[in-house]
């Protein structure tokens, strides 16, 4: 299958557009992650490798993102991640009471 967005070719289905609504911090680089398509799902932030991302290593950064226009960002805006990348590599979250 084969779909043309913005005058580009690609192969595979369409990607529907996700946002990140909320973020909420737990221990250990986990990261509870609320998406547009209403669910909430867990998000281990350890996956994020590269130079870009070592000031994530440093708790004062990590434990302060802020969500601008539907995605996770840190450090004043100089970190992000796109919010496909985290929905495609987070894991179901039910609560349990």
């Amino acid at each position: 299958y084969m779909y043309i967005m913005n005058g580009i070719v690609y192969g595979g289905e369409p990607v529907t557009s996700v946002e990140i609504s909320s973020v909420k911090v737990l221990d250990d680089m986990i990261m509870l992650v609320s998406f547009s398509t209403g669910e909430t799902r867990l998000f281990d932030a350890t996956i994020l490798q590269g130079e870009v991302f070592e000031p994530l290593k440093r708790e004062e950064i990590f434990k302060n993102p802020i969500v601008d226009h539907g995605v996770v960002t840190w450090n004043d805006g100089n970190i992000d991640c796109a919010p496909e990348f985290m929905y495609e590599n987070s894991y179901e979250y039910s609560m349990v009471i």
